[in-house]
């Protein structure tokens, strides 16, 4: 028999919230987390806005000045929705084996910040002055290295860096790690803050970001025909995952469970997806295998979404491949018109998205939704929340490299 494997926490950094609640409430308002962007003088670069945290504290989370120093972005940003996580799902970490409780945590680039600063440093102080902490600042490791430093969890502990599928990935990696048995409890998902020039720069130079510099609120506009391409954000989504078996023991708040992932690669293009949408296509189909599941069981698709012309476009036809005549019925929508794009983050807070529509059963909207495109002809939830019984959600997130993951959440019953 197959574990069954729960989610009994979440914690959310984001665009439009630094706790799950304020989260979750601008997702269902649809209240854009997007604006000019203030982390650097933008005046040279194509795109002039983003999704950037606001007002973030790191020491409410445990993190002294002192460390905040030589703590990157994204590894404090890991921090507090890994602590926000675990005090929400109710674990007493006293009583519990340290050595089953792990931690896997993905990201796309980890600290560009780190380098663009040290570098300035090697090129005009040379490479004595370069920070002690320059190496722990950037690798992507960091994350779940410090996370579980800040919880003392000695249980398997990794990363994954799969562009913007990271976050996904991380998740269904760390499901599989529960059901192999290594590990009881999991703590994962994604995390990104790098809203930096080196960034900024290179997507413009991509041109995949928007330009709507103008109207910043409407610049994040999945599926919509006039959609110019996505918008960076930054901040993190962590879950814990843990079998029904310890859950029930404790008595913990079950919040959905997860029991569906697939993943795939295109083995097309560095950066565009395959037009024929095989890939996406068969990451969801093996997802649903992998569930037990008919695509008619699935009430709600988290799409990748970014609001750009090749993605969207083509994530409808690999929705339409897998889901068959199901694809008119189900509801999908993207969160990235509320966030933006996290990045390697976006698959771990839009799968808390997809536990949260599953709880209070709503479906959030994908805003900015005003000009239906023919090749994008699905039901995309526009601008208003939807208040539905979600039976289950699939988070789809696709990456540069052709990597596509899904996971599919459903609601719990005992």
């Amino acid at each position: 028999m197959k574990k069954r494997v729960v989610i009994t926490g979440l914690g959310v950094i984001s665009p439009v919230g630094n706790d799950v609640a304020s989260f979750w409430q601008s997702l269902k308002e649809g209240k854009s987390g997007v604006g000019l962007n203030t982390s650097f003088d933008t005046t040279e670069f194509d795109s002039k806005i983003a999704a950037e945290v606001k007002n973030f504290d790191p020491t409410q989370y445990g993190i002294s000045l002192k460390e905040v120093k030589r703590t990157a972005k994204f590894v404090q940003y890991a921090i507090a929705a890994a602590k926000q996580a675990v005090e929400s799902s109710g674990l007493d970490l006293t009583k519990e084996d340290l050595h089953r409780i792990g931690v896997m945590i993905g990201s796309g680039i980890g600290s560009l910040h780190t380098i663009e600063e040290e570098h300035k440093i090697l090129l005009n102080k040379g490479p004595s002055r370069l920070s002690p902490f320059l190496i722990p600042m950037l690798i992507v490791n960091e994350a779940a290295g410090l996370v579980a430093i800040a919880h003392g969890l000695k249980g398997p502990n990794t990363c994954i860096a799969t562009a913007c599928a990271s976050g996904s990935h991380a998740i269904g990696e760390a499901y599989r790690t529960i059901l192999y048995g290594d590990a009881d409890i999991m703590v994962t998902g994604g995390t990104e803050g790098c809203i930096v020039p080196t960034a900024v720069g290179g997507f413009c130079a991509l041109r995949a970001l928007s330009t709507r510099n103008d109207a910043p609120q409407k610049a994040s506009r999945p599926f919509d025909q006039e959609r110019d391409g996505f918008i960076m954000a930054e901040g993190c989504g962590l879950v814990v995952l843990e079998t029904l078996e310890h859950a029930q023991k404790r008595n913990a708040n079950i919040i959905a469970e997860i029991v569906g992932f697939g993943m795939t690669c295109d083995a097309y293009h560095i950066t565009a997806p395959d037009p024929g949408g095989e890939g996406a296509a068969a990451a969801m189909a093996m997802a649903l295998k992998d569930a037990q599941m008919n695509p008619e069981e699935v009430t709600y698709i988290n799409a990748h979404g970014t609001s750009t012309k090749l993605n969207d476009k083509i994530e409808t036809l690999s929705m339409k491949k897998a889901f068959g005549q199901h694809s008119k019925k189900v509801m999908v929508s993207s969160t990235k018109s509320v966030t933006g794009h996290l990045l390697g983050a976006a698959g771990g807070v839009e799968f808390a998205a997809c536990c949260l529509a599953i709880k209070d059963g709503v479906v959030p909207p994908t805003i900015n939704y005003e000009h239906p495109d023919p090749e994008c002809d699905l039901d995309y939830v526009p601008n208003t929340a939807r208040k539905v019984e979600v039976l289950a959600a699939m988070s789809n997130s696709l990456g540069f490299g052709g990597h596509n993951a899904s996971l599919i959440v459903k609601k719990f019953k005992g």
